[in-house]
């Protein structure tokens, strides 16, 4: 079998058996791709290859490459992933990728911003401009839901649930989201990104479809829907209008931190951010502690200096 040929069909069966989602089969092909292509400049065959010969692999991508330790982890995933694929299609009876051993990670706090800052941030963008609505709706809704945009874009108008106004029902609505692994779960958001899409529904979005069909909830210029590229690329200018830098998963990251400020419990947090591990969300734990060390030192920056005088 041709190498492209092995390499898309591994992309086939991530997506239709593994239920990977698009973003991950497309970094596993990448990784299958870099890894053949290394075998043939070293003259090495895929039935014959082992775990001595993968570590090779993984120096040259950490030396020449330089990727890290997070980036090493994936990389490993992705070949064990692919000799199984090896496996079922008869190319191999064994998976050497099972043997290496993932790399250490560091603990790395994910980013948060404070209120003040979220706040800043959304005031900037132009909510006057059919676009500006529309990017003002879905910043405040990945905010308010602590969605990935990777689900926001590819959110439809039918799993969108809004209270009726002037029910009597609470100011938040109900959305169904697909996560990693194509996982659907049910997200809360709350009054004022209702009141965003509401807004975006009646008086953006039509605009921007026109007389176009689609399903879609957010869309772009054209009315077809938006990609997460172009999400980037507007919180991107955004934040360099409002004068600060932050990535936007930091939005998902601080609608994750306030719950648990506000004392929500940890499994809680875990369904509504799709994690399938709690130590995933046990991150944002670690979060809670650098903001109360920082407010500790902000606050009250002279105390260790005056107990030191009591001492004395």
């Amino acid at each position: 079998m041709a190498g492209t040929a092995l390499y898309d069909q591994f992309y086939s069966r991530l997506i239709a058996q593994e239920r990977r989602s698009p973003l991950t089969a497309e970094t596993y092909r990448t990784e299958a791709r870099r890894f053949l292509d290394w075998l043939a400049a070293e003259g090495l065959k895929l039935d014959l290859v082992d775990s001595s010969g993968l570590s090779r692999y993984l120096d040259k991508r950490r030396k020449i490459d330089r990727i890290d330790s997070r980036s090493t982890a994936k990389a490993i995933s992705a070949l064990r992933s692919f000799f199984r694929f090896t496996m079922d299609e008869s190319i191999r009876t064994d998976n050497p990728a099972s043997v290496l051993e993932m790399p250490r990670q560091p603990l790395r706090l994910p980013e948060v911003l404070s209120r003040e800052t979220v706040e800043r941030l959304l005031n900037v963008v132009n909510s006057e401009t059919p676009l500006g609505l529309r990017d003002r709706t879905i910043f405040e809704f990945i905010y308010s839901a602590g969605i990935r945009v990777s689900e926001a874009v590819s959110l439809d108008l039918r799993d969108l649930d809004l209270p009726e106004p002037g029910s009597g029902a609470s100011g938040g609505g109900i959305a169904r989201v697909k996560g990693k692994g194509n996982k659907e779960r049910l997200v809360i958001f709350g009054d004022v990104a209702t009141f965003w899409l509401r807004r975006y529904l009646k008086e953006s979005r039509p605009m921007l479809v026109r007389h176009q069909h689609s399903r879609a909830l957010f869309v772009g210029r054209s009315g077809k829907r938006l990609s997460r590229k172009g999400i980037w690329k507007n919180y991107a200018r955004l934040t360099s209008l409002a004068g600060t830098s932050s990535h936007l998963h930091a939005l998902r990251h601080s609608f994750a931190t306030e719950l648990l400020s506000g004392g929500a419990d940890l499994r809680s947090v875990q369904e509504l951010l799709g994690h399938s591990d709690l130590a995933t969300t046990q991150i944002y734990t670690h979060v809670n502690v650098s903001l109360l060390r920082e407010s500790h030192r902000k606050f009250l920056p002279n105390l260790g200096e005056a107990r030191r005088e009591i001492k004395t």
